[in-house]
């Protein structure tokens, strides 16, 4: 097979979650753009059928899709519509995620509990009922969306998010383990663990001069990531370019964990 062959995902139908806009918005685009149809999921459906027209404009089909990962109930409405619409879903990217920061002894565990709902919780209910469907058609790739947090601390006063960054760990350890279990489905399991992208997420970082320049001292190459820098990310993990790849998180984060 030719190189650009191998990273064409034509033919494949993909679903991502939060997928309304930051990293989920790139990661959506970036399937659609290497052939796949998209389904576009998360809590606000105008966020999601924003992306999905973006999509249609590449020449791929889209579905924008009002689903809350962190509601069992939710999810299994969510794949009910999907499978109403196409017989697979070839590529699964769990990348909707909640966070909660609080000092880290004070704690609550109303917000452990929402953040690992959604993050874990959530994370594993809809890959095993995708990954039932994948083993009878055959096979298929799944793409769990950590954080370079899973791999690593982080002083209180630059991240008082103990449960987001323990969750996103555990999301790194259960590729592994889904990847071990799967691999005789013929489902692959990876991960991308991203560092600090210019997303909403951090805006709360960019209103801070201070806490901007720090952050950035921490990046090797000295700048943020954009779209650009996470959409051959997914394409490779999720085209037969990876065939022989799983159970492996790929962290883009411009060498943040290197040091």
């Amino acid at each position: 097979m030719r190189t650009p062959d191998l990273f064409d995902l034509g033919g494949r139908v993909a679903l991502v979650t939060g997928g309304g806009r930051g990293i989920g918005r790139h990661l959506a685009i970036g399937l659609a753009e290497a052939g796949a149809d998209v389904f576009v999921a998360s809590r606000k459906a105008a966020n999601c059928e924003a992306v999905a027209e973006a999509i249609r404009e590449t020449g791929r089909r889209a579905w924008a899709m009002e689903a809350d990962v962190g509601r069992s109930e939710s999810i299994d409405a969510l794949l009910e519509a999907i499978y109403a619409e196409v017989p697979r879903v070839d590529i699964l990217v769990n990348n909707a995620a909640a966070t909660w920061g609080a000092p880290t002894l004070d704690y609550p565990l109303e917000g452990w509990d929402k953040v690992f709902a959604v993050n874990v919780r959530g994370l594993w209910h809809l890959s095993q009922q995708v990954a039932r469907r994948m083993r009878d058609q055959g096979g298929g790739s799944i793409i769990h969306v950590s954080s370079v947090s899973g791999l690593r601390g982080a002083p209180e006063e630059a991240m008082p998010a103990v449960a987001y960054n323990a969750s996103k760990g555990a999301v790194i350890t259960l590729t592994k383990d889904m990847a071990a279990k799967l691999a005789r489905d013929g489902i692959r399991v990876n991960g991308i663990a991203p560092g600090p992208f210019d997303t909403d997420m951090m805006a709360h970082i960019h209103a801070d001069e201070a806490k901007k320049a720090n952050l950035l001292r921490q990046v090797p190459q000295r700048r943020w990531g954009y779209e650009d820098d996470i959409k051959g990310a997914v394409v490779f993990l999720a085209s037969d370019a990876a065939a022989y790849v799983t159970g492996h998180t790929l962290v883009v984060d411009g060498g943040m964990n290197a040091i």
